[in-house]
């Protein structure tokens, strides 16, 4: 009987169990539509989310762990610009439905979170008319970041800027149809320039990506500007690139808080590359001051370089143009840039054809570069169509492109750090120097604009027997902009420095004073030599003097000497005060490089207020360094 009943009831139990494995085998088995609930707080931690959030890692000194967005519109939940976890729970909510018009507005969200979470819809974001409009309209083969050198008329520009530009493939014939990405202060126009460093030091704009034609950029930084342009194509790929288009699409509008030091143009752009390739190691350590070549450096040290290409400003290649003529060619391209009718003149119809051709490109670029700004001139317009016609009836030479400078992430780092010693007026110290910014005259000239030095927080203190620690010099900004004259540009040199320095004083001795000093200038390129003058006007005031202000006008010149492996110049500064006494500074420096982040400095200087003295002496080591 119980042989019987064990006969009748296994097939029972055999199909019960069979059914039970198979129920466990479909339960491993992933079903479209269908997840286990998630866990979003460490969905919220990776890579991705953190990055389309732009949470701060820790990168720069504010709302460590909060996103930089300043705007009520980028977030789904109160709590979304300090919790990565509460923004992610809203999204779900409000991105889950079919049709959902949250997905038009954020569909680099929707992306993350259908491949995270299992949603399969064939055609998502079909109802989003305006994002499928717009992106049809953005070019997605390639993406570079675009490096405009350094333009130290515009407070904005004066360490260069950076911009991405998308391309419709990779290594594009032309650029005129790729769309530029910007990110930038939106500045009042009626802001002056002090007003708009004082406010982009502070915080005081609001910052907002956007995105135009290149081909305005390239008029703007290559021409208006007169700015050299350096092109790094990016590796991203279709993929990444995707990640990145869907998520500017987000930031339309979107403010971000502005500073000039570290939370600008360059450090925004290192953000949203790095929405494409969130594994990237572009914000990981603290960027004190995210100056645009570190930005390039950045995304060089990370892997994500393909390639580079130079891209001369309209001046350069005048003068470029202008080195291959002798002098008397370099005065016939002058003449007849004045006047066209110059090429019927047997001193140009004498010349070779080829030569010919030669003078009236010259001639003609030039005119084009004198006349770039402003409202269209019909004679201009009339002598720049004779000038082409002269250009065309002569035989071509063959091209010779513009040979480029060193690349600026080639250039020494942007701090420095300084150990030396001297002797003033019978007394040795020794010296300890640091400065946050970022280059002047004499530093080791490759990467860097020759004639142009930018120098913010430096600081210089000095140690001797009897004053113990003193404070020597505080610069809170020292810009100088040597810009070379030429038969065919005539640009105005100038200089503004001020902060807090040892001043002479009565019997030889000396005391600290604030002061802001300043003036317009000329100089010119002899060579290497940058011979200069300038106008000078300086405002002080000097610990334990009286009257306490002084107001002092005069003049400076001097000669630097910029070449890669010897820096040095002269200078004298004669200076006449309103209490009625003067003040002659001059000094030599002489400056060698030992390799790209060290050198070796000399000092000398003899300072005078009327018969009093001081001299000095020194030598110093500098390291530069990120």
């Amino acid at each position: 009987m119980n042989h019987f009943f064990a006969r009748l009831m296994m097939p029972r139990l055999l199909g019960a169990g069979c059914a039970a494995v198979v129920a466990g085998l479909l339960a491993l088995v992933p079903v479209p539509g269908l997840a286990t609930a998630p866990d979003l707080a460490a969905l919220a931690a990776t890579p991705r989310w953190q990055s389309l959030m732009h949470v701060n890692p820790g990168a720069t000194l504010r709302g460590i762990g909060s996103s930089y967005v300043d705007d009520a519109d980028f977030f789904l939940s109160d709590q979304g610009k300090r919790s990565a976890v509460a923004e992610l729970r809203a999204s779900v909510a409000a991105l889950r439905a079919p049709g959902s018009a949250a997905r038009c507005r954020f569909p680099a969200r929707y992306r993350f979170l259908a491949e995270a979470l299992g949603w399969q819809e064939a055609a998502p974001l079909a109802h989003c008319e305006d994002y499928q409009q717009w992106r049809e309209q953005m070019p997605t083969g390639q993406l570079v970041l675009v490096f405009p050198a350094a333009y130290l008329n515009s407070p904005s520009s004066m360490f260069g800027h950076t911009l991405l530009r998308l391309d419709a493939k990779p290594n594009p014939d032309s650029v005129w149809l790729s769309k530029a990405i910007n990110f930038g202060a939106q500045a009042g126009a009626a802001d002056n320039s002090f007003f708009y460093i004082w406010r982009g030091l502070a915080g005081g704009y609001p910052g907002q990506f956007s995105v135009t034609a290149y081909a305005e950029k390239i008029r703007d930084y290559a021409f208006v500007e007169n700015r050299d342009m350096w092109e790094y194509a990016l590796n991203l790929d279709a993929d990444e690139m995707d990640w990145v288009v869907r998520h500017l699409w987000e930031l339309r509008g979107i403010n971000f808080d502005y500073y000039f030091f570290d939370e600008n143009c360059s450090y925004r752009l290192l953000e949203l590359v790095k929405v494409g390739r969130p594994t990237a190691p572009l914000s990981q350590e603290l960027r004190f001051a995210e100056l645009p070549v570190n930005t390039v450096r950045a995304l060089d040290d990370a892997g994500l370089m393909a390639d580079r290409r130079y891209r001369p400003s309209k001046a350069r290649e005048v003068a470029a143009r202008a080195a291959r003529l002798d002098a008397q060619a370099r005065g016939l391209a002058v003449a007849l840039r004045d006047d066209p009718s110059v090429a019927a003149t047997p001193a140009f119809e004498n010349r070779p054809s080829e030569q010919r051709r030669r003078i009236a490109e010259l001639a003609y670029r030039a005119l084009r570069l004198e006349h770039r700004e402003g409202a269209r001139n019909p004679d201009v317009a009339a002598d720049s169509l004779a000038l082409l016609r002269i250009v065309q009836r002569n035989a071509a030479p063959p091209s010779a492109p513009v040979s480029a400078p060193s690349a600026p992430e080639s250039g020494h780092d942007t701090q420095m750090a300084s150990v030396g010693a001297g002797r003033q007026d019978g007394r040795d110290f020794v010296s300890l120097g640091y400065r946050l910014t970022y280059h002047d005259l004499f530093d080791p000239l490759p990467g860097f604009l020759p004639g142009a030095a930018i120098e913010g927080l430096n600081i210089n203190l000095r140690f001797d027997e009897v004053d113990g620690v003193s404070l020597e010099t505080l610069d809170l900004i020292n810009i100088r902009s040597l810009a070379p004259r030429d038969a065919f540009t005539q640009p105005i040199s100038w200089f503004v420095h001020t902060g807090l320095e040892q001043a002479p004083v009565a019997d030889s001795e000396r005391a600290l004073g604030g002061f802001i000093q300043g003036g317009p200038g000329a100089s010119w390129r002899v060579g290497d030599l940058l011979p200069y003058v300038f106008g000078v006007a300086r405002l002080e005031s000097v610990s334990g003097v009286d009257p306490a202000m002084a107001l002092g006008a005069g003049a400076e010149a001097g000669i630097v000497y910029q070449a890669n492996v010897v820096q040095w110049g002269v200078h004298a500064r004669w200076l006449k005060f309103t209490p009625h006494f003067s003040r002659l500074r001059t000094g030599a420096v002489v400056n060698v490089p030992v390799s790209r982040d060290n050198a070796l400095r000399g000092e000398c200087g003899r300072e005078t207020r009327d018969s009093d003295a001081v001299n000095s002496c020194s030598v110093s080591f500098r390291h530069f360094f990120d």
